[in-house]
Formats: C-alpha cells, sequence, structure tokens
C-alpha cells in the first residue's frame, strides 16, 4: 500500500517540482517522512523547523505584524509559512507548512488539537483547519498525514488544472 509520502514523492517526480517545508508543532517530520521514501533526493529541497516564533518571523520572513495580530495557531500563519518557504529555499516549486497546538496543554488560547496546514506554489495557496484528537505523538503524526495529503490534492488539482 502507498502512503502519502510516496504519493507526494511519486506526484513531484512526475511533474518536475522540488518541495520545502515550514514546519512547526511537526518540528521537521513532514520532511523526515519524505525523505524516508526512495528518491526523495531528486524533489525535496529541504526544510525550515520555525518552532519559536520569532524563526517564522526572521528566517523565514512571516510578518511580525501579522503573527503579532492571529498569533501562531493561525491559517493565516500557515498560508504566510508556506508561501515564506517557497520563497526563500531555493530551488523549491512547492512548499508545505504545518502550525498548532501539540498539546498536552493549550496554547494561544487554542485546545490541543488545533492545527493549521498550507501549502504554496505558483498557482496560490491553500490550507486546511484541522481539529485533531489524540496525545501530543498522536496529533503530531495525523498533523504529518493531512500536510501530505493536502500536498497530494494539490498535485492533482494542478493535473486536472
Amino acid at each position: 500500500m502507498t502512503g502519502p509520502a510516496e504519493r507526494v514523492v511519486a506526484g513531484l517526480r512526475s511533474r518536475g517540482h522540488r518541495i520545502a517545508s515550514a514546519e512547526s508543532l511537526t518540528g521537521g517530520l513532514v520532511c523526515s517522512a519524505l525523505v524516508d521514501v526512495p528518491g526523495a533526493s531528486d524533489v525535496v529541497v529541504g526544510a525550515v523547523v520555525a518552532y519559536d516564533p520569532s524563526v517564522k518571523t526572521g528566517l523565514l520572513g512571516v510578518d511580525r505584524a501579522l503573527v503579532e495580530r492571529h498569533g501562531t495557531v493561525h491559517e493565516q500563519t500557515a498560508r504566510a509559512m508556506a508561501e515564506a518557504a517557497l520563497r526563500r529555499v531555493d530551488g523549491a516549486t512547492i512548499a508545505v507548512s504545518t502550525t498548532g497546538v501539540a498539546g498536552p496543554d493549550p496554547s494561544e488560547g487554542h485546545p490541543a488539537g488545533t492545527v493549521h496546514v498550507a501549502v504554496a506554489d505558483a498557482d496560490g495557496t491553500v490550507a486546511q483547519r484541522l481539529h485533531l484528537t489524540g496525545d501530543r505523538r498522536s496529533i503530531r503524526e495525523q498533523t504529518v498525514r493531512a500536510a501530505l495529503s493536502l500536498v497530494v490534492a494539490r498535485l492533482g488539482e494542478e493535473s486536472r488544472g
């Protein structure tokens, strides 16, 4: 059975794309899932683990005012992170981001399991809000699957486009 990481790598390869990730609550797990797939070196450019807000605004270049206005657990922040990774990681033609609350405690007034994932490419940015349940590890794993599934969906839209 082919999992989402395998589908992403195959889809990227068949379309000539290369991917970058900007990850907060997943801490690099999205990129790790991708590089577990043989042949990933053809399509994975790199990742930025932007766990602290200062990395989101500093290294990635997410607008500080956006983070101050909405916080880090927000769709607009996820969108901005994906768009920033697309701009900042040379060679990337598509980027995925994750941000949210893995738990066990709430953050920024959001309960554990509040997650946002986004994918950006030349055609724009799509985002998804998730309400996940489970322990910290489970929430992070579910986020990886959701982020990769969103990439697969975006690649599918491109082939229909």
